[in-house]
């Protein structure tokens, strides 16, 4: 984690002072980006079972097949698959932002790195949805030996038997984004989060147990294979490489966009300050006996036409 900890040391005296109502619209903006691009990433259903066939292939291949022991044990002990369920559809809703905040109003000099890092991570992630659209193992025929606990359980939650999305809402959502799996991606980082910065050992805690418990849910509930989960894990890693250079660029445009908003604002008074003085003598005065330019030569012209004579 050396990345994120020289990050956060530059940040340590942010050149803009952190302030809530910029920071919730650029989160919301990016949020709500990355929902439409993962609704709009919808690919050919036949593809995304291919590719979910594919990886559960592969892991029985490595003797990695983890899900089918978890799903069977979830199917048939309501008392550990319900709160999966709501682990699931709901967890990631509310810890998420909660160490945003938790970071935004205690450790302030490591927030602007640590939302980078999450935020690139999230639009990784999204090009992960478009390039490899994957059926989860719910949606598999039944063949396949994966029972849909949402689906399951749906009578004791607020989702939908159709999604983890709410009760009539499972056609806002796109139920092939399988790979990789954000749900651990954002878990894993929360973790590190409250692991690293958390002071006490309950902070800490919770930082190991929060990203194991939610890769093993979303393993029982059949919404994620382990690769899955190795994947969400690795758009992290890259997220963190990646957050460093995303913040120089960015502290690049906000340094052009003040300093053209600088410009102007000197530009208005000099345009304003040139039009008033537009009259040569404007706001000028001289000191008694002061002439301004040519007007001794004047002065001698005027004596010999019309001056008075000089007394004798």
């Amino acid at each position: 984690m050396s990345q994120i900890d020289h990050t956060s040391r530059t940040e340590a005296t942010p050149a803009v002072r952190l302030r809530w109502w910029t920071e919730l619209p650029l989160i919301l903006l990016v949020y709500g980006a990355y929902s439409a691009g993962r609704l709009l990433a919808r690919g050919d259903v036949s593809t995304a079972v291919d590719h979910g066939l594919a990886i559960l292939r592969a892991e029985k291949t490595v003797r990695l097949n983890l899900e089918h022991p978890l799903n069977r044990l979830f199917t048939r002990e309501p008392w550990l698959g319900v709160p999966a369920d709501f682990w699931y559809a709901s967890l990631h809703y509310v810890v998420t932002p909660a160490v945003l905040i938790w970071l935004f109003r205690r450790r302030a000099h490591l927030y602007r790195a640590a939302r980078t890092w999450l935020m690139t991570s999230t639009m990784i992630g999204l090009i992960g949805f478009t390039l490899l659209p994957t059926c989860p193992p719910r949606l598999l025929s039944a063949g396949h030996g994966f029972v849909d606990t949402m689906a399951q359980y749906s009578s004791y939650g607020w989702w939908g038997g159709a999604a983890s999305a709410p009760k009539g809402l499972g056609g806002m959502t796109n139920q092939y984004a399988a790979m990789p799996s954000l749900h651990v991606g954002w878990a894993l980082w929360c973790g590190i989060m409250l692991w690293r910065n958390g002071r006490s050992p309950y902070a800490k805690a919770a930082g190991v147990a929060y990203p194991l418990i939610t890769t093993i849910v979303v393993m029982g509930t059949a919404n994620h294979y382990f690769f899955d989960a190795l994947a969400g894990a690795a758009v992290m890693g890259a997220g963190l490489l990646l957050a460093k250079p995303v913040m120089r660029v960015a502290a690049r445009i906000r340094d052009r966009v003040n300093t053209l908003a600088a410009s102007g604002v000197r530009a208005a008074p000099a345009a304003s300050s040139a039009t008033r003085s537009s009259i040569v003598s404007g706001e000028c005065q001289t000191s008694p006996g002061e002439r301004i330019p040519r007007q001794r030569k004047a002065a001698a012209h005027d004596t010999g036409d019309g001056a008075a004579a000089p007394a004798r």
